[in-house]
């Protein structure tokens, strides 16, 4: 770590995320110094950040002292051997979602990281999705009551299969439901903790698609909550987002976090009003407060990714507990396992966390 008690971060891969997700918003962190930038071809990344280095093998990332935190924002097919290599390195790392293709994967990283004494992360962005943040104190303070039934889902109208895409090969680590799916169960986890059973519909839905582009899986729990998550590329009218029920009330909430759109038009987190969302996409809250009955749309609150790198940053240096821990996204893969076998067995699978 530099005199000026930055730490000085090292990018693997300029593709799609490390180019959205990741480098713009880490501009944004003062803790944080983008120093380093592994992009295999061109130097693009020069047009927007020249002040860093580009190197053509990770090699050069790993060996190089002066780097402390080692971002993975590769395939997720390949997410584990730049992981193994950088914490064997001595690097901090957070790696982009999903964590790891298998729970074995994980389990092996996570060790590596307690030897080498070292940070371990996956980004879990969606967390500081604006509506998943309104999502969760609606339901902490309660104001459905008991929450019975949810329904998350993903949807798009995108026809057309490309198997170029690696998201779309056949590849293990590939398709929707470790694409999108592990972003829902990410929050379920974090809103609802472990389900007791898991039953999984994952298909591949479009002609010619070599890797699921489908899936509709339903977590169930001991208190009665079932939890539906939900994706298909063959939606073209719009369904809500977010909807939940509860004792008291309910909640349905349409529209997707602005972020995204925003990076991708180029914007950073540093713009006025960022991750605001339009009033017209405000969810609608119906519901009981004491002898009181509610109704009308509630303010989504601003979505805040760099609020993410800002808590690893802190963590590094002492200061915060880490707010996306390794071990949870390790349990995010084991959903994903079970999924994947309860859907090629046609049944409901218990949930074992092992």
């Amino acid at each position: 770590m530099n005199q000026t008690n930055q730490i000085r971060v090292g990018l693997i891969g300029y593709g799609f995320a490390g180019r959205t997700f990741h480098a713009p918003v880490i501009t944004t962190v003062p803790q944080l110094k983008l120093a380093k930038i592994v992009q295999r071809t061109g130097n693009t990344l020069k047009e927007r950040y020249p002040w860093v280095e580009i190197v053509r093998d990770v090699q050069d990332l790993y060996q190089d002292e002066t780097i402390d935190l080692v971002v993975i924002t590769t395939p997720s097919t390949n997410h584990f051997e730049f992981a193994r290599d950088a914490l064997a390195a001595g690097k901090h790392v957070i790696v982009e979602k999903p964590f790891t293709t298998t729970t074995a994967e994980a389990d092996e990283l996570i060790r590596l990281a307690k030897e080498k004494g070292k940070v371990l992360s996956v980004f879990h962005n969606r967390r500081w999705d604006g509506d998943f943040l309104t999502l969760k104190e609606i339901v902490q303070q309660q104001l459905l009551g008991t929450v019975k039934e949810a329904v998350f889902q993903w949807n798009g109208y995108r026809p057309l299969v490309n198997p170029a895409r690696w998201r779309e090969s056949a590849e293990k680590g590939s398709g929707t439901f470790y694409d999108l799916g592990v972003h829902f169960l990410d929050q379920a986890l974090n809103l609802f903790g472990v389900p007791a059973a898991i039953d999984a519909d994952i298909r591949k839905q479009r002609d010619g698609a070599e890797a699921d582009d489908y899936f509709d899986v339903q977590l169930m729990y001991n208190d009665g909550l079932k939890v539906r998550l939900k994706s298909s590329m063959l939606v073209r009218e719009p369904e809500p987002r977010y909807v939940l029920h509860g004792t008291k009330g309910s909640f349905v909430k349409y529209g997707i976090d602005p972020q995204e759109a925003a990076l991708i038009a180029g914007q950073t987190p540093d713009a006025v009003n960022w991750g605001k969302e339009a009033p017209e996409l405000w969810g609608k809250l119906n519901t009981n407060v004491g002898a009181l009955h509610m109704e009308g749309r509630i303010e989504t609150h601003a979505g805040c990714y760099p609020a993410y790198f800002q808590n690893v940053a802190e963590h590094i240096l002492g200061q915060s507990e880490l707010a996306v821990k390794a071990e949870e996204a390790r349990m995010t893969i084991r959903l994903i396992e079970l999924a994947y076998q309860s859907a090629a067995e046609q049944k409901t699978i218990i949930v074992d966390m092992q």
